[in-house]
């Protein structure tokens, strides 16, 4: 994205804000691992929303004043020899052509001018412990603190067209990886087999991370909802449950299928399967602007109560959490469990998941699909069409037809 969208998000922000209002962000650092290692580093999503950095240990400051925005991005000084062995820091005039912000400073400059800050209130991100609003008080700044998370969680909620294409285009390399990932699936393979296929494609596509790490649950591991070992072998007669994507641009997709590893669905694996395939279908059909978040689930629960009750499964509405005890849905941006208030109403622009599933452990069956679907003026487009999805799609693609 150019900077313009970076100056817009800063732009909608402050004029959020009253006169004498400042705002302190940090990029974050990436977590020493042993000796001279670190873990590969992420930015703070926050930082990352405003200014379009994706480096290490720098601090943007905002303030909104009398006389206009002020705009102060604080950076590493040059880090000499270093740079031979781990690349150079941002200079000052890379930082700015990113950003858009004019006003680049050093980090040493950040500790002595924060002792003397002209804002009257000052906001933080209490999402991350970079500084908590006690410290702040206890350290530098004598005025009142607040959080800003909830400010940017609702601003990130929805989408700009720009973010939208970066998630599309995060879909579609999920949507072909997993494909793979289905096609060369069989009895005796490895979960990590399988795993392997679906990284082949991000890689081969450019993709340097996922959106999280790949679950690949075979037979009963597929009734844990956040199974991740990925290291069984997957047996002819199971189910292979695939919750996976990948991240472009640092936004994601996320999407589930589940699948026959012999190609072919059993009577009972097919009952269960369709029973969550349509509660996923009514959830979709629900979504528009003004339906409150919290009935998606609701709606599910009372759907999966009917429809286990008529199987035997149930008798009373509180034994569905013994089958369903996850919710239907989440934002899905920058994070792929993104920020934002889930008791809301719904809003034009918002990007959530549908995940409906069951997890039938006596059966040995563990069924979740997952599409990533916009909500639109007259209420909703599935992001992710297109990848094979009911039992004889499903069957199709694996028989490669």
């Amino acid at each position: 994205m150019e900077h313009a969208f970076w100056i817009e998000k800063r732009q909608a922000l402050l004029e959020g804000l009253l006169e004498g209002d400042g705002l302190v962000l940090f990029a974050g650092k990436a977590p020493n691992k042993r000796g001279d290692e670190d873990y590969p580093f992420t930015p703070d999503r926050n930082f990352y929303y405003l200014t379009g950095i994706d480096r290490q240990e720098m601090v943007l400051y905002l303030e909104k004043t009398a006389q206009g925005n002020v705009e102060r991005l604080y950076i590493p000084p040059d880090n000499g020899q270093m740079a031979r062995w781990i690349g150079a820091n941002m200079t000052d005039e890379e930082a700015t052509a990113r950003s858009g912000i004019e006003d680049i400073r050093f980090l040493a400059d950040w500790e002595r001018e924060k002792q003397a800050l002209s804002c009257k209130r000052l906001y933080l991100d209490q999402s991350r412990v970079d500084l908590t609003i006690e410290e702040a008080k206890g350290s530098f700044f004598s005025g009142s603190v607040a959080d800003v998370a909830p400010r940017l969680a609702q601003m990130r909620c929805i989408k700009t067209e720009a973010e939208l294409s970066l998630m599309q285009e995060a879909m579609e390399i999920t949507k072909e990886a997993l494909a793979e990932l289905m096609k060369q699936a069989k009895p005796g393979r490895m979960e990590y087999e399988l795993e392997a296929y679906f990284d082949f494609v991000l890689k081969k596509r450019g993709v340097k991370d996922r959106a999280f790490a790949t679950i690949v649950a075979s037979g009963q591991n597929g009734t844990v909802l956040h199974y991740g070992q990925n290291d069984s072998q997957t047996k002819d007669g199971d189910l292979v449950l695939v919750d996976c994507g990948a991240q472009v641009g640092y936004y994601n997709g996320d999407i589930t299928r589940t699948f026959p590893v012999n190609g072919r669905f059993s009577p009972r694996q097919k009952l269960v399967y369709d029973i969550v395939l349509g509660g996923q279908k009514l959830v979709i059909d629900a979504i528009r602007p003004g339906v409150p978040y919290p009935s998606l689930n609701e709606m599910l629960k009372e759907y999966y109560f009917e429809q286990l009750k008529e199987i035997g499964l149930v008798q009373t509405r509180e034994e569905v959490f013994a089958y369903y005890f996850h919710n239907v849905s989440h934002f899905l941006g920058a994070q792929t469990h993104d920020v934002g208030d889930r008791s809301q109403l719904l809003q034009e622009g918002m990007v959530i998941t549908v995940e409906p599933g069951l997890y039938i452990a006596p059966w040995g069956i563990g069924i979740r699909i997952e599409d990533d679907v916009l909500v639109t003026k007259d209420g909703a487009k599935v992001l992710t069409e297109g990848l094979a999805k009911t039992t004889e799609e499903i069957e199709a693609l694996m028989a490669g037809k």
